[in-house]
């Protein structure tokens, strides 16, 4: 088996980089060489969800951004608690009904 080393590396982070950008959807795509993830804001009374950043990646750092992201969920959890996400309620009448063709 292979041994990992992790490298630290001295990254440079603009003062205008670091305040982030607020994102409550993410829509991700693909094709045979990329991965695309397109971050976006959906806000109460704007009509439209402007894209406020796009990340592309390669399907192996794809799968390595999966991997990083499921290690520190499960880290998150075990420190702060499980993080629940709630089934969106559909309205009376809504929906398939049972027994109805």
């Amino acid at each position: 088996m292979a041994e990992i080393k992790k490298v630290g590396l001295d990254l440079d982070l603009d003062e205008t980089v670091a305040q982030g950008v607020y994102s409550n959807l993410a829509i991700i795509s693909h094709s045979t060489s990329e991965f695309i993830l397109d971050f976006a804001a959906v806000l109460p009374g704007v009509p439209k969800a402007k894209v406020k950043s796009r990340i592309v990646l390669t399907p192996e750092h794809a799968k390595r951004l999966l991997i990083s992201l499921q290690e520190n969920i499960t880290r998150y959890e075990s420190n702060v608690g499980k993080i629940l996400i709630p089934k969106p309620q559909q309205p009376d009448g809504m929906g398939p009904k049972i027994g109805e063709a």
